[in-house]
């Protein structure tokens, strides 16, 4: 799998996750899904996303959306 296609199954999952885990433990788990969509936001705008820097470094290889 390329970058782009981990980083879009990782934020799912995180997404996810805290949304079950909002219902299961606790409402503050939410902030990890605005965290997640805001992250998402500006990286469509900025290009900049810190897990395809540390992807990239664990040789990964970009896809169309991080290839700069």
């Amino acid at each position: 799998m390329n970058i782009d296609r981990i980083i879009f199954a990782f934020a799912g999952l995180m997404i996810l996750l805290s949304l079950a885990l909002s219902q299961l433990h606790s409402v503050h788990w939410l902030w990890l899904t605005a965290f997640v969509g805001l992250n998402m936001f500006q990286a469509a705008f900025t290009g900049f996303c810190p897990l395809a820097k540390v992807l990239a470094k664990l040789g990964r290889k970009p896809g169309p959306a991080f290839s700069s």
